[in-house]
């Protein structure tokens, strides 16, 4: 395992009230929320074991990097990178982690691992997270992203160490009706697509075991021999960054043009998504995981973890601007074949986890893309990608 400081360790530079505090000493590192939690807080996470399925994909391989870097020990369950070149490869997360290369849904793997792991913690990311190809292979998408919670949770029931568990869905697992305003923790489950509506059989899935089986806001494990975990669900979508090479999504397919210097071809121009950077939901995850080991089932419910109303931009406003900022003729065309149903119009109204988490937005979209190009023109110059990340890391935590 690797034991260098990392670029956020090093940010790290002294104490104010007992907590360790950003370069300059001017405020607590990084505090934010009620009761002066911190987001980020070393001393929380130093040492916490944590279970994280999806590790080897996109988002899974930033949030390995952040948790190895605030001293966490990580123990990753996931099938291979999911693609080729692969963030979790480039980055070398393999040294920095625990990793079992195997499949949520062969429920009894994922128990045995879970139980010799015995973690504090678990965050299940482990996921078939594509539209386009549930349209292709749906009953694998229910099976991963369905059973592949049920085989999660009943995992959990045979840990008891575990105090928290956080199951990240997605935005798309309300019931989309185009609406101009963000959708609310309380508003109906849905999903058009076997994506979507997978990802919101997993979110009732997880009601439902909340309420039979662990602890929440009506019980309490004393009172019912329940297992004392607190669960909940975190929602986000249409998460960008460098080190994402999936397979039909905007910004992978830009980067992949851009590199080869073709024409970007873009599907649905006007369709607006709530674009944010992937630290952002990922500091989400953490400060909901944070609450929920402290203080128990008063945060055992779904969040979402979205951007700013103005971060919501069509399709075509991403890539022209992205277009803009590499240069060297970079161009887009509209992709004119038949392509499957794709929501219009989505984003969600993120009130709640302002309000009870304290989280909140870092970086805006224009300098979500700008770190895009920055990681990109990394990987092209064959730079140390995982110091890349852990310097973004770093200009995100310090604003």
């Amino acid at each position: 395992m690797d034991q260098r400081p990392s670029a956020v360790e090093n940010l790290v530079e002294k104490t104010v009230g007992g907590r360790q505090s950003a370069v300059g000493g001017e405020r607590p590192y990084i505090f934010n929320g009620k009761n002066g939690k911190c987001m980020n807080d070393m001393e929380f996470w130093k040492g916490k074991k944590i279970f994280l399925t999806g590790h080897t994909g996109f988002k899974g391989s930033w949030l390995s990097l952040w948790l190895h870097s605030l001293g966490a020990e990580v123990t990753g369950y996931a099938l291979a990178p999911p693609t080729e070149p692969s963030l979790f490869e480039l980055c070398g997360i393999n040294d920095l982690v625990a990793s079992t290369i195997a499949d949520v849904r062969d429920g009894d793997r994922l128990k045995s691992e879970m139980v010799k792991a015995s973690p504090d913690i678990v965050i299940h990311m482990a996921a078939q997270p594509l539209v386009r190809d549930s349209y292709k292979i749906p009953v694998e998408t229910y099976a991963v992203n369905v059973m592949g919670t049920v085989h999660l949770l009943e995992a959990v029931r045979s840990c008891p160490r575990v105090k928290a568990v956080v199951n990240v869905t997605t935005d798309k697992c309300y019931e989309n009706r185009e609406w101009i305003w963000g959708y609310r923790e309380n508003e109906p489950m849905g999903g058009y697509d076997p994506y979507s509506n997978s990802k919101g059989c997993s979110e009732l899935v997880t009601a439902a075991y909340r309420s039979s089986y662990f602890v929440n806001q009506q019980l309490n494990s004393s009172a019912t021999q329940r297992h004392g975990a607190a669960v909940a669900t975190a929602r986000a979508g249409n998460v960008i960054g460098g080190g994402d090479w999936a397979v039909d999504r905007l910004i992978p397919d830009c980067v992949k043009s851009l590199l080869s210097g073709e024409k970007i071809l873009i599907r649905n121009p006007h369709a607006i998504r709530p674009w944010q950077h992937v630290l952002e939901p990922l500091s989400g995850y953490l400060l909901l995981a944070q609450r929920l080991y402290e203080e128990g089932p008063a945060f055992a419910s779904g969040w979402n973890f979205g951007p700013h109303d103005e971060d919501a931009r069509p399709v075509e406003w991403i890539v022209e601007r992205l277009c803009a900022r590499w240069g060297e003729g970079a161009a887009y065309e509209l992709d004119m074949g038949d392509h499957p149903h794709e929501a219009h119009f989505l984003k969600l109204d993120c009130s709640k986890a302002r309000a009870e988490l304290g989280w909140r937005q870092r970086w805006g979209l224009e300098r979500s893309l700008d770190s895009i190009v920055e990681w990109t023109e990394a990987y092209r110059e064959k730079r140390d990608l995982r110091e890349a990340c852990l310097k973004q890391m770093e200009e995100y935590l310090t604003v």
